[in-house]
């Protein structure tokens, strides 16, 4: 009767020992699973993340002895950024494109404003401080043009073919996207054959 008992608690411990076997496995693929997923949306994130940081700043500050920008004169290319920042200035100051490009807002002590010249947007931009305007606070930003880009031939064909043929243009699926769905199918399907 001991020696049934015995043999009894063996087979519902081997069976416990599978289910935890089966259990171990089925948390394991799900790690990897979502350490996959993870990793590909990190890596589908970082072009989108970084496509906005081409620019170069220039800073422009304010001589307030002179109450002139600091310099007042600068050249840039297209693309690249000015960046108008002051801090604990006694007299409050802004930044306005005579054209309206730009404004920084309301007039501040402190100030970080960043406008970004796209491409496209070149000449002279004539700017001032409105509170100060009529005591010289005025300054000029000069935007030279992109150079002309090198064998673009190949690239602008591929693009006008894109544009052409809307019904294959799928903006939401890229290529690291299409990698991350694939992987996690392949994942769960070896899941599942390992749960049957």
């Amino acid at each position: 009767m001991i020696d049934q008992i015995t043999n009894s608690f063996r087979q519902v411990r081997r069976v416990l020992l599978k289910q935890q076997a089966k259990y171990n496995v089925c948390l394991l693929q799900y790690m990897r699973i979502t350490l996959v997923v993870v990793l590909l949306t990190i890596f589908c994130a970082i072009p989108v993340a970084s496509a906005d940081n081409n620019s170069t700043d220039t800073i422009i500050t304010v001589d307030s002895t002179n109450l002139r920008f600091s310099p007042s004169s600068v050249t840039i290319t297209e693309g690249d950024a000015v960046r108008f920042f002051w801090d604990g200035q006694l007299l409050p100051h802004n930044a306005v494109e005579e054209n309206e490009t730009f404004d920084s807002g309301d007039t501040k002590s402190d100030e970080d404003y960043r406008f970004v010249f796209l491409s496209g947007l070149n000449g002279t931009f004539e700017y001032y401080c409105e509170p100060h305007r009529s005591l010289g606070m005025v300054g000029q930003i000069i935007v030279t043009p992109l150079p002309p880009a090198e064998n673009n031939t190949t690239e602008e064909t591929v693009i006008d073919g894109m544009e052409d043929d809307d019904e294959s243009f799928m903006p939401f699926l890229s290529m690291p996207s299409i990698s991350a769905a694939i992987a996690a199918a392949v994942l769960l399907r070896k899941e599942d054959d390992l749960i049957q």
